[in-house]
């Protein structure tokens, strides 16, 4: 009977919280949305907000192409790049939680040929802890039709021996290492005998039920919005400095300047493409209690954030850790040139977020603090608190 009272009183809840958005917020959040693409902020923007079984809200708006003027739909495709890292995390996890990795021996252990320090830790690699350096990662692209042709462990063979450099001491600070998620990639590829695509397909992206429409690591011209970015803009003038305008960008069409379709050169930290539902189904199925995608134990570990010398670092093992209003998140921007994405989950309310942006994004601007403030109010934990209590006592 308790636990009925509480489920109930659960629903209820919910049911107010969500009608106190929709007779307040409604009108707000969609003007916050389509403001960004009237006011030229980017050619096309969508926003969704869910739990673990629906969708709660969502909108899109905008341009795939502006020159064609197509408009976006559900089944548009992003580059997602370093949300990428999300999955290639998952991958090792899901590898220590069958005994084949161990997250605390070295990475010299699975990789004999690692180029850095002995001692460097998988864990650490996943932490963005063991000091590899980060060169500039802009100009690590490549043309779609190239793209059969490309190798990619060649290539980094090449960038390892021009950064041979520790930044610092592994486990003594905290850099982001695009670099790391290259030799986790590897990691994955050597104890698997699979090759990344082909591991991340059979055991994150078919047990999600997600279709290789909705997420690959292959682009589908029919389907991938043009990336964009702003013509009068300070980078759009140094962008030559860093990369082959002539070859990787097309003509100006009005505010906006393309990108031609292109791959990162590196898969593991950066080369997924996709749209918003592949990335909500990916998202659901993690959050579920005892996910088909990792137990609850490797999950715990999965979320737990790192700290050096007691000080925590903001991120855990791939994914950074923050707060919206008194709730505890962990999220993970992806952006280059000519797209930008946020991915979001609150795993204490069992719900998350996604926005999407075919406009360059070079940091983690953390959008999803503006549109998830939408949602996500202060009475929020006050009510799980409650909750919690109840179903205790």
């Amino acid at each position: 009977m308790r636990m009925i009272i509480v489920s109930v009183l659960a629903v209820g809840c919910i049911v107010f919280l969500l009608m106190d958005f929709n007779t307040h917020n409604m009108k707000n959040i969609n003007d916050f949305l389509k403001a960004q693409v009237d006011n030229h902020q980017t050619p096309s923007i969508q926003y969704v907000f869910f739990d673990t079984d629906s969708i709660i809200y969502e909108r899109r708006y905008g341009l795939k192409n502006v020159k064609s003027r197509e408009q976006i739909d559900s089944s548009t495709t992003y580059h997602l790049y370093s949300v990428t890292k999300t999955f290639t995390a998952l991958s090792v996890l899901q590898l220590a939680e069958e005994g084949k990795v161990e997250l605390s021996k070295p990475v010299s252990f699975y990789l004999p040929e690692f180029p850095y320090q002995k001692q460097i830790t998988v864990e650490q690699l996943l932490s963005h802890t063991s000091g590899i350096p980060n060169p500039l990662p802009l100009r690590w692209i490549h043309l779609a039709e190239e793209h059969s042709g490309f190798d990619r462990n060649k290539f980094f063979d090449e960038v390892f021996k021009e950064h041979p450099k520790l930044d610092f001491e592994p486990g003594t600070a905290f850099k982001y290492s695009n670099l790391g998620y290259v030799i986790l990639g590897q990691l994955v590829e050597s104890v698997s005998g699979k090759t990344l695509e082909d591991y991340v397909k059979e055991n994150i992206m078919d047990r999600s039920g997600i279709d290789k429409s909705e997420l690959s690591f292959q682009i589908d011209s029919s389907l991938h919005a043009t990336g964009y970015h702003k013509w009068w803009s300070f980078s759009n003038a140094i962008f030559g400095f860093l990369f082959d305008k002539q070859k990787f960008m097309g003509k100006r069409e009005g505010k906006w300047k393309p990108f031609n379709f292109f791959y990162n050169n590196g898969t593991a930290y950066g080369g997924m493409f996709g749209s918003s539902s592949g990335l909500i189904k990916y998202a659901q199925t993690l959050l579920r209690p005892n996910s088909i995608l990792l137990n609850d134990k490797y999950k715990q570990i999965l979320f737990t954030e790192s700290t050096i010398k007691s000080k925590p670092t903001g991120m855990s093992l791939s994914w950074y850790t923050g707060l919206l209003k008194g709730n505890k998140y962990f999220s993970h921007a992806g952006g280059g040139g000519g797209y930008y994405i946020e991915l979001r989950v609150y795993p204490e309310l069992s719900v998350g977020s996604v926005i999407m942006y075919n406009r360059s994004g070079m940091k983690d601007e953390r959008i999803l603090d503006k549109a998830d403030a939408f949602f996500i109010t202060e009475l929020t934990p006050r009510i799980q608190h409650k909750l919690k209590l109840m179903s205790s006592n």
